[in-house]
């Protein structure tokens, strides 16, 4: 296997037209309990927001799967997550979502950086899915949805 194909390195942005307090409450949301699949499926997400926290998908009865866990949390400019992911084989991920306040609202950068001996399927889902995660973000926000508790 060659390096490159060991190796993930993806980046996205949306510009959210909110407070960047809303906006890094809408992240904590998106990536916990409201978290969602592009088919608008509940992902049974728990993020637990502190450094240390464990980040994961509770299915019930017993039945889950570690993501990962909050490597910093500094609200409202900064979430990094450090761990497995959604991948059950030998692989790494960091996940940074990096939020700067701008004139008329907030950017959102998400970064996903990984190793290990990724899958193809996940090399191509990654994009579809972080973008969802960064749709559902702004529209939720926008909408007013993201004041719920994060």
């Amino acid at each position: 296997m060659k390096l490159e194909e060991m190796t993930l390195d993806v980046e996205q942005r949306v510009e959210v037209k909110a407070d960047i307090g809303d906006v890094f409450r809408g992240v904590l949301r998106q990536f916990g309990e409201g978290s969602t699949n592009p088919n608008g499926e509940s992902m049974q997400m728990i993020l637990e927001q502190w450094p240390g926290g464990r980040w994961f998908r509770d299915r019930g009865n017993g039945i889950g799967h570690l993501w990962g866990h909050v490597q910093v949390i500094k609200p409202p400019v900064l979430l990094e997550l450090s761990g497995p992911l959604f991948m059950s084989y030998p692989a790494l991920n960091h996940i940074e979502i990096r939020l700067d306040q701008v004139a008329g609202g907030t950017n959102v950068t998400l970064r996903h950086r990984a190793i290990g001996t990724i899958t193809a399927s996940h090399r191509e889902g990654v994009s579809k899915g972080w973008r969802h995660y960064l749709d559902c973000i702004n529209e939720s926000v926008t909408s007013g949805g993201a004041g719920q508790k994060a």
